[in-house]
């Protein structure tokens, strides 16, 4: 029994050493095949649909149609379409006030962000798909950015990059390590061939690709760019496209990350192709993004293997587990300028991540749509 518990635990290590490190260092120094560079061209223009689904925005959606209304793009090629997912509040008055000023908006009864999307695909008139959500304020250069990139008759959906702002507070802040790991990745993977999915806030397809989604779908980001992928047009990363987002209020990042990893676990249940030889990026895909899923499980694994361990080690490895634990649980009542906070920190993140992870497969098991609770911010500078 003990050799089996240490079996267990020695596979957990490998894989998870592999996640956290085997592959960061694959994609660095392994020379894989690289595809053509993008062709990419500034002055490509074409028509484009501007969807923005929201809910309750009405302390946000003005500022946010101000940073769309000042895109450098020529107006006369932009539909703004905003869709009111059942707002109660000011949302659907405000949006109003900018009828004049080209933006429509769609009423639609509560039914979630896909269905949302679904009655804006219905409208939408422009050869190019641009989405992006109500928070997060827009470079003027990020529609053009994305747009170039369709001048390559390769690519079927663009991602630009959120840049996480640092504020006074807020949990998202933490994240920044982490994410900037995730743009070089995807940096990496586009020059390589394509990625798997993109970031809600700031991401365009052709409008030719997009199909309607199933209305309990929780990541249109990562559905509607694989209806692209597996067509044979290349999803890639654009880091000139710029989004900005602000940290997290306390409480509400962390049911962020659960939504986020639940659709990737619903996404990944409805695309089996991912698993197969159809998927051209298999190998990065089970290294990544799946292996994303699999890390907690595998740490689990890890846990468990001072069972297998004769006394006194068994307890020794049982007491470090508790101490890192515990720092992450400390973590939130340290104040700023403690040193311990260098260290507590980093793990609260981390631990953070992979709960939220294994908390996703709640999605398969309760209504999809009861993972939606909205995410409030505090603006920083």
């Amino acid at each position: 029994m003990r050799l089996a518990i240490l079996g267990v635990a020695s596979l957990g290590a490998v894989v998870a050493f592999y996640i956290l490190i085997g592959y960061p260092l694959l994609l660095w120094l392994v020379p894989f095949r690289t595809a053509p560079p993008i062709r990419k061209d500034l002055k490509f223009e074409t028509t484009v649909s501007v969807i923005m689904a929201v809910y309750n925005g009405a302390s946000q959606i003005r500022a946010k149609l101000e940073t769309i209304l000042a895109l450098d793009y020529p107006k006369r090629l932009m539909q703004i379409l905003v869709v009111s997912d059942g707002s109660t509040d000011e949302t659907e008055s405000i949006v109003r006030e900018y009828a004049d000023r080209g933006v429509t908006l769609l009423v639609a009864p509560r039914g979630g962000k896909a269905a949302a999307l679904n009655l804006a695909l219905q409208h939408a008139t422009g050869e190019l798909l641009f989405f992006t959500d109500v928070r997060q304020p827009l470079d003027p250069k990020a529609l053009r950015h994305l747009a170039a990139n369709f001048a390559d008759p390769t690519v079927g959906a663009v991602t630009g990059e959120m840049r996480l702002l640092k504020g006074e507070a807020g949990e998202q802040a933490d994240m920044d390590r982490y994410w900037r790991y995730e743009l070089w990745a995807r940096d990496k993977q586009t020059k390589i061939d394509s990625l798997f999915n993109t970031t809600g806030c700031i991401y365009a397809m052709r409008r030719s690709l997009a199909d309607p989604l199933p209305v309990d779908t929780l990541s249109d980001d990562a559905a509607l760019p694989l209806l692209a992928f597996f067509r044979g047009y290349r999803v890639i990363f654009d880091p000139q496209a710029i989004a900005l987002d602000y940290p997290a209020v306390a409480g509400t990042e962390y049911r962020r990350r659960v939504r986020n990893l639940s659709g990737l676990w619903q996404t990944f249940a409805r695309y089996p192709q991912l698993f197969s030889s159809n998927n051209r990026m298999r190998l990065h895909f089970l290294s990544h993004k799946f292996g994303r899923l699999m890390l907690p499980w595998a740490i689990l694994f890890v846990m468990l293997g001072p069972l297998g361990l004769p006394d006194p080690w068994r307890w020794i490895l049982f007491g470090g587990e508790a101490m890192y634990f515990l720092l992450a649980l400390l973590d939130r009542f340290l104040p700023k300028e403690s040193p311990l906070k260098r260290l507590s920190s980093p793990i609260r993140t981390f631990v953070a991540m992979n709960v939220a992870s294994m908390a996703g497969i709640r999605v398969f098991f309760v209504d999809p749509m009861e993972l939606w609770k909205p995410t409030r911010v505090k603006p920083g500078r």
